[in-house]
């Protein structure tokens, strides 16, 4: 059966309220994005973002808490490619901020959310619209 994939995304913020994002190469290329990535069988969503984080970024975030879902449609439409999205939220890390995969993300930068670069990638961009809007569901996402 074909059935939609679950990814995490996760915002980090730092003392400064910015948030971090990436820029991707090959998959995802050429969008901006929080770090993220699937959940694996037996998983929970806090350990998928702490496990995704560390992958990419070294750090170690603490506590993260779940704070919405997005529908991916839009990657859908353009991609035939369907990702329900949990997002993640965590302030509190530690580690040195460390371009771990260079075959996947040019860089990682902080940004103001409501600044953040274009082009983005849609699961990114609504999960950033979820936690500026405080929301935890938006009906219409793609």
């Amino acid at each position: 059966m074909n059935h939609p994939k679950v990814g995490v995304g996760v915002i980090i913020q730092n003392a400064k309220k910015e948030i971090l994002i990436g820029k991707r190469i090959g998959s995802h290329a050429p969008y901006f994005s929080i770090p993220g990535g699937h959940l694996e069988n037996g998983e929970t969503f806090e350990e998928a973002a702490i496990k995704e984080v560390f992958e990419e970024t070294g750090l170690t975030i603490i506590n993260p808490i779940v704070f919405g879902v997005t529908n991916n449609l839009r990657t859908y439409r353009l991609e035939n490619k369907h990702y329900i999205s949990v997002n993640l939220f965590a302030n509190d890390y530690t580690g040195t901020l460390t371009l771990k995969e260079p075959e996947k993300c040019e860089g990682w930068n902080w940004y103001h959310p409501a600044e953040v670069p274009q082009p983005h990638f849609d699961a990114s961009e609504f999960a950033i619209e979820l936690f500026l809007k405080k929301a935890f569901y938006l009906k219409e996402q793609g």
